[in-house]
């Protein structure tokens, strides 16, 4: 396992610089003269291992671009306000430039990560129009993220939707590298927030793993911004790319409802919804989410 010194390595063979700074750890697998690109973004408290299950059980031939987000795994903490989705969406702008600048594109975006694909198509709508040919919004929302109760009824849920801005609040001014939580404390949290019925020991470990890399400045900041993403009409952008929509009937953080509003706003997507399955589906559902991405890749390739 690496370490969180290890995993923010500045030196690290595979690295982009972005246009305000900020150095995001990344790698590209397949062969490079395969079409499309499958772009993978991960979610909040998350790296690009959230999708080591799902690029596993892809077709073979497939060329693939992963990233940490900033702030997150190996890429550098989101300083000086930059821990905001816009410029999420302008960090994957600039590294599709750089990076995979022909071509067309199937994104694939998880919690956060869809998010920013929302953002993408309202501040890039000329690259998502021209070389977009296939989305998937897996476990994600198009707004009222301030609304959550973690799928608790009445004052409970109020209770902890209030204990949890209290906490992204105390992370945004937290010094320092690590997390005030001990890894027992954050595998239960995980276990409890992010997955469905009979989670595998496996899944809830790295899901920790990768919290603890984090950067927890950047967690707090980044739940600020999740808390005021509304990007329902950017939605519009999207309307005619083959794009599906999974959900986890668990899913506490990103609830079914908010799910079905996306698939609502894209009238041809397909919108596949998995019971006992929560937040996780890239574990929890690996295979399933990767047949979904694979018809998505076959159809692109044959357009």
């Amino acid at each position: 396992m690496s370490t969180i010194a290890e995993r923010r390595d500045p030196a690290r063979a595979h690295r982009f610089v972005t246009s305000d700074g900020c150095a995001l750890h990344f790698g590209i697998s397949g062969p490079a003269d395969a079409e499309p690109t499958l772009v993978l973004v991960h979610g909040w408290t998350q790296d690009h291992r959230t999708w080591d299950g799902v690029v596993e059980r892809l077709g073979a031939g497939v060329r693939t671009l992963r990233y940490d987000l900033r702030g997150h795994g190996g890429s550098a903490p989101a300083l000086g306000g930059t821990a905001t989705i816009p410029r999420l969406a302008d960090d994957l702008a600039e590294l599709i430039a750089d990076r995979v600048p022909r071509g067309p594109l199937v994104l694939a975006g998880h919690s956060m990560g869809g998010m920013t694909v929302m953002a993408l198509a309202e501040r890039h709508p000329e690259l998502v129009e021209r070389r977009v040919a296939g989305v998937a919004f897996v476990a994600t929302s198009s707004r009222q993220m301030d609304q959550i109760t973690l799928g608790l009824p009445g004052m409970a849920g109020q209770l902890s939707a209030r204990f949890e801005r209290r906490l992204a609040k105390a992370l945004a001014h937290r010094k320092g590298d690590r997390l005030p939580l001990s890894p027992a404390m954050v595998r239960s949290g995980a276990r409890f927030l992010v997955f469905g019925d009979r989670p595998r020991r496996a899944d809830v470990q790295t899901v920790a793993d990768q919290l603890l890399c984090a950067h927890p400045a950047s967690l707090g900041e980044f739940q600020d911004a999740i808390s005021i993403h509304d990007r329902k009409v950017a939605l519009a952008t999207l309307r005619g790319t083959p794009a599906v929509v999974l959900a986890g009937e668990k899913d506490r953080l990103c609830p079914l409802p908010h799910a079905k509003v996306i698939a609502d706003e894209l009238p041809d997507a397909e919108f596949v919804r998995y019971p006992g399955a929560g937040h996780m589906l890239p574990q929890e559902r690996a295979g399933e989410v990767a047949v979904r991405i694979d018809a998505l890749l076959r159809a692109a390739a044959a357009h």
